[in-house]
């Protein structure tokens, strides 16, 4: 058996060797097929040779030369595309609304399975936010709704709510959800207005991004901001584009569940909310286990051991989507290479710095925009959406992209894949 499953280790930041070469003596027997890891190991150094030579470098460049080289090359391509937009305004809904546009348009998400107005309401009356009936001067939710629409009230919940209150108290009557209380519409991208100015300080500031979204109820939502900064263009248009794909994946998640498991289906869509992840019995040693992982624990966590262990995220299946709509629309336009960021996102290598240090760098298109938009060092660059890719990757290679996204979905509510050997 080859080493290559030392050198996937180092790329996926440190994982036991011994645990990826069991996950290759296991993957072996479960599809026959051998030398994955090798060939990914080997597409990996073609990757970062073929990007480094667009950027005029060789792979004996400095560390630090080579992030700033990829930085330099996403702000250029968000100056491009913020030119291709008309120079937006991101403090006014206009300018949002221009670049929410476009994503709609490419991203091509159909009719989803959410929450009926009629029902949002209701959980409003049921549980009356305070924070909101303050600061529109109601003293009921009759009175809210007359003067504001559910939807954005919905959005509002997130950041002007305590999250406390919304795990504990609002999102209770959630696990009494029926089939009935869901109907089928288009996905909505929202851009709220300033009203909700004094709450979404912290919120961005703990997102480190002005978008979010609801899967319950088919949302996308977008704050506007004042100040551009380099990279924002990218940033919104990109991140849009993947809740978008995440809000359709989940909401075909909650159709499912609301016709195989009606019983189940508040309890499962409260799980899918929360991001839970639950662990694998331990008695499974001699199966393959791959761990469903929802959320990006790094950004609670860098070291945290499940991010080690086999695992494959729904998050990096919405970022490759998002991708490929960028990579379409960089194709149209010619005017913005954003074709150079495809299909890097498990590309990663270690290179020297001048102090000597080895640092991992990643390649990753949203790593790079996340790194340039908070101004982050070299020491602190953002690595873990890379990570995650690699791992969707070594299990892509084995059993096929397909594959991935429909046992993800078959066995979301279980927690894991167990694959016999």
């Amino acid at each position: 058996m080859s080493r290559a499953y030392k050198k996937i280790a180092a790329l996926l930041g440190g994982a036991r060797e011994e645990v990826i070469l069991d996950l290759e003596k296991k993957m072996e027997k479960v599809t026959g097929k051998k030398k994955v890891l090798e060939k990914i190991v080997e597409e990996n150094r073609q990757k970062v040779r073929e990007s480094l030579e667009k950027l005029g470098l060789s792979e004996k460049e400095k560390a630090e030369v080579i992030y700033r080289a990829f930085l330099d090359k996403v702000q250029k391509e968000d100056e491009n595309l913020y030119k291709f937009f008309a120079s937006p305004e991101f403090d006014t809904i206009k300018g949002c609304q221009i670049l929410v546009m476009k994503a709609q348009e490419i991203a091509k998400t159909k009719e989803v399975f959410v929450l009926s107005k009629a029902k949002a309401e209701e959980l409003l009356r049921t549980n009356p936010p305070q924070n909101i009936l303050k600061l529109f001067g109601c003293l009921s939710i009759d009175e809210l709704l007359k003067k504001e629409d559910v939807l954005e009230l919905f959005c509002g919940l997130r950041f002007a709510e305590d999250k406390l209150w919304l795990n504990n108290v609002f999102f209770k009557p959630y696990e009494n959800l029926k089939a009935s209380d869901f109907e089928k519409r288009p996905i909505e991208v929202r851009v709220l207005s300033e009203v909700w100015t004094e709450f979404t300080g912290k919120f961005i500031t703990k997102k480190l991004h002005c978008i979010s979204h609801l899967k319950e109820m088919g949302m996308v939502f977008v704050i506007p901001f004042s100040g551009y900064f380099p990279g924002a263009t990218l940033q919104v248009f990109s991140i849009i584009l993947h809740y978008l794909h995440e809000v359709d994946f989940y909401t075909k998640l909650f159709e499912r569940y609301a016709k195989e498991t009606p019983k189940k289906l508040g309890t499962r869509i409260l799980n899918s909310l929360r991001g839970d992840i639950i662990e694998p019995p331990r008695t499974l040693r001699e199966a393959m286990i791959w761990q469903i992982i929802q959320r990006y624990l790094a950004k609670d966590d860098p070291r945290d051991p499940r991010l080690f262990l086999p695992h494959i995220n729904p998050e990096a299946i919405h970022w490759d989507k998002a991708e490929q709509n960028l990579k379409e629309i960089g194709e149209a336009l010619r005017i913005v290479d954003l074709e150079f960021f495809g299909g890097l996102d498990f590309v990663g290598e270690y290179f020297k710095g001048e102090n000597g240090k080895k640092y991992l760098l990643s390649f990753d298109f949203i790593d790079n925009i996340v790194s340039l938009t908070n101004n982050v060092p070299i020491d602190a660059e953002y690595l873990y959406h890379r990570q995650e890719a690699l791992w969707n990757k070594i299990f892509i290679e084995y059993l096929g992209k397909e594959t991935l996204e429909k046992m993800i979905i078959k066995n979301l509510d279980k927690g894991y894949i167990e694959l016999n050997t």
